[in-house]
């Protein structure tokens, strides 16, 4: 286990909380560290969702996670919003809150979408003020995301990582480094993902977030709706060798599978990182691999298959 980062502690392994598994975790209170909540499923809702999460908040830590906070937008900051966030915050306990570092709207209406942002001096400034603000109304550390992203700026004038970097050394926020969309966002836009990771301020990395994609070929959709293939679990040990471990999640938010099976996935990343073993675990997305080729076609064929042509908005976001 590392050290505190920003006064945060490292939780373990944890697993999205998805409605699809409430009855399952309430009835065997599963051997989970932690959960990570979506905010914005919880802020206005009341009956089963927050009956369901009263529950689990008694027995587990818990963390949340937003998707509309649209740190990078013109917009002015939702400050109702953020009440809503903060109260939850208080009420559950999260021991921090993340978003994004992208705009998901404008004039006030929200896409629904994780929309990139142009790398340049200009947008790296505006982030950082809108940072602190939301810090100093929160009173507590913003953890922020590294998104997977289809497009590029002809504008930028910097690397992704080079961005993050300053951004959370200039508004000291903590990041939250998803290796899979490291992985998503060089494929598309040809670029070495170990490089992205040797090149973060590891310092201020409190929490990785592990998930499957949708490999379309010629560029790849971050659906979370698969088992995490090899190549991301060879990222996720370089990132843990670079932190020395910290808060580490499973999601899954399409094609959900039954509990076991989720939480079966991010304990592979337990036992690689306890074992400090060079040879991957084997995944369940591997034992797919055997069983589709007696059928003619691999895992990622399938995956394929099943893929729109083009980015677009492929998986909405878990509603309650």
């Amino acid at each position: 286990m590392s050290e505190a980062r920003l006064g945060l502690p490292n939780l373990g392994f944890g697993v999205g909380l998805r409605t699809a598994h409430y009855p399952h975790i309430l009835k065997h209170k599963p051997d989970v560290d932690w959960f990570e909540i979506i905010s914005e499923n919880y802020m206005d809702s009341g009956g089963r969702p927050r009956h369901v999460l009263e529950q689990i908040v008694e027995q587990y830590k818990v963390v949340m996670h937003g998707v509309s906070l649209s740190i990078g937008s013109t917009d002015p900051l939702n400050f109702e919003y953020l009440a809503k966030l903060k109260t939850l915050a208080e009420w559950t306990q999260a021991v921090w809150i993340s978003d994004h570092v992208c705009w998901t709207g404008v004039n006030g209406l929200n896409g629904h979408d994780l929309l990139p942002l142009p790398y340049n001096e200009e947008t790296l400034q505006h982030a950082v003020s809108r940072i602190k603000v939301v810090q100093d109304f929160l009173e507590r550390p913003l953890v922020l995301e590294n998104p997977s992203t289809y497009v590029t700026f002809t504008d930028s004038t910097m690397s992704e990582w080079d961005f993050v970097t300053r951004m959370a050394e200039e508004s000291d926020c903590g990041l939250l480094l998803d290796v899979n969309n490291v992985y998503v966002s060089c494929f598309n836009h040809d670029l070495d993902p170990e490089d992205f990771i040797r090149s973060l301020p590891h310092e201020r990395i409190v929490q990785f977030h592990l998930a499957g994609h949708t490999d379309c070929g010629t560029h790849i959709i971050d659906t979370h709706d698969n088992f995490v293939v090899d190549k991301v679990w060879d990222l996720y040990r370089l990132a843990h060798k670079l932190t020395g471990g910290v808060s580490t999640l499973l999601e899954w938010d399409a094609q959900i599978p039954d509990f076991d099976v989720v939480h079966g996935e991010v304990l592979k990343a337990r036992d690689l990182v306890r074992d400090g073993s060079t040879v991957l675990p084997k995944t369940a997305g591997n034992v797919g691999d055997d069983v589709l080729a007696d059928h003619g076609e691999s895992f990622h064929e399938v995956s394929r298959s099943r893929a729109i042509p083009q980015p677009a908005v492929f998986v909405a976001a878990e509603v309650e």
